[in-house]
């Protein structure tokens, strides 16, 4: 009986070595989650950057997770996720966030007069349909309009889609804000957005932890696709 039992009791050692084994990245992955909202040029330059042109030290394989941004911070809380990429709308305390990209804000309406520049302040006088907090529009939304002490008339419903969005806007049941990658086709009528004569932006962020054993490397990484934001310094938040 005595090596049966040693035997089982070898078994069950081993079984937290083998679940780190298949929780943990395989040789050469990089795990990143996106938002939905992130600008699919932005993916591509992840993906070139890592599969094409060789810029890492040693082969690598991006393997993508698309979910919305609360999803997104619990997976890279339980190391299911190296690196996420997320609109910059809150911290994740301990965790390293570098800006990487930014994309003009547009305005979608019914039949708009003009296609001229729409003012932050004139949207106070429409109702705006949301989506469901998930992919982080909404809550950059809310902030803006607090952020300038302005009131935000909403919409009661709500759109799943950025596709839904932009017909509910165009149907009159109310104007959207969405980013200009979110338009269902380039040409499609939209009003650029400003504030006080700046136009209006959504920053993207990427974001990791600095005890990742694939730190060097998505540090790396981020410098890369930061090239030509606005503010690529990376911050350290420890709060």
């Amino acid at each position: 009986m005595l090596p049966l039992i040693d035997r089982a009791l070898k078994a069950l050692d081993e079984i937290p070595a083998e679940a780190a084994l298949w929780k943990g990245p395989a040789t050469g992955d990089i795990r990143i989650g996106v938002s939905p909202l992130i600008n699919p040029a932005l993916i591509a330059r992840a993906y070139s950057a890592v599969c094409c042109l060789d810029m890492l030290p040693g082969p690598r394989q991006l393997v993508l997770r698309e979910a919305n941004v609360a999803e997104l911070r619990t997976a890279l809380l339980a190391d299911e996720l190296d690196l996420i990429l997320i609109p910059s709308v809150a911290p994740m305390p301990r965790h390293k966030h570098r800006i990487i990209d930014s994309e003009p804000l547009v305005v979608v309406e019914s039949w708009p007069r003009s296609l001229n520049q729409i003012e932050l302040a004139e949207l106070t006088s429409k109702p705006l349909i949301l989506m469901p907090n998930t992919c982080g529009l909404t809550t950059f939304t809310r902030d803006l309009f607090s952020a300038h002490d302005l009131a935000l008339r909403e919409y009661p419903g709500e759109a799943a889609t950025y596709r839904v969005l932009e017909e509910w806007a165009k149907l009159g049941l109310g104007a959207a804000i969405i980013p200009r990658s979110k338009l269902a086709t380039p040409d499609a009528a939209h009003r650029p957005l400003y504030d006080d004569g700046i136009e209006v932006e959504i920053f993207y962020e990427a974001v990791w932890s600095p005890e990742s054993s694939l730190a060097t490397d998505i540090e790396a990484l981020t410098g890369m696709l930061s090239n030509g934001a606005a503010s690529p310094e990376v911050i350290t938040k420890g709060y």
